[in-house]
């Protein structure tokens, strides 16, 4: 197998990797009555809404990172980013209609953009590393970024699972 086939071959199954990923968070997040997600997660952590928001806004800085352009919801960075969790009024925040809507329009953004990428553009450097230090590091490329986006949805899909738990356990 020639090393641009394999190279094709492992960014076709992390795009699959992402695909399944906002598969499971858009499903998670369409499941229930509005009311469940401003539930904590477990005693004392993120409420599920504020997952969303966290994810969401996470996902949208892939934009400028991977040189596509800017965020679509930029508002979000300092309220899910920066922000813990219950430190600002709910009021003060997008409802959770909302956030279900910019989690589409991200995602969707970015799929599309995945979608057009080649190998080669997978394997440049993203905008936050340097032409130096990526020459010292290739690693830091386009497709690193997106697996440890990956990670990320996957990490808090375990949290919101243990709300799932604690919804089915009360049925």
């Amino acid at each position: 197998m020639s090393d641009l086939l394999l190279s094709e071959q492992i960014t076709g199954l992390i795009k699959n990797a992402w695909n399944v990923q906002v598969k499971a968070v858009t499903g998670y997040f369409n499941k229930y009555d509005t009311d469940f997600y401003y539930q904590e997660v477990a005693a004392g952590r993120n409420r599920a809404v504020y997952l969303l928001g966290h994810l969401t806004a996470a996902n949208d800085s892939l934009l400028p990172m991977l040189g596509l352009g800017e965020r679509l919801h930029p508002e979000l960075e300092s309220l899910f980013l920066g922000t813990p969790d219950k430190q600002l009024p709910d009021t003060e925040l997008p409802s959770f209609e909302e956030l279900k809507s910019y989690w589409e329009d991200v995602t969707s953004a970015l799929t599309n953009h995945f979608s057009n990428f080649s190998t080669p553009q997978w394997l440049e450097r993203h905008t936050r590393v340097s032409a130096e230090d990526f020459a010292l590091d290739p690693k830091r490329n386009k497709l690193n970024v997106l697996l440890g986006r990956i990670t990320h949805m996957t990490y808090h899909m375990g949290q919101l699972n243990l709300l799932k738990q604690a919804a089915i356990v009360a049925d």
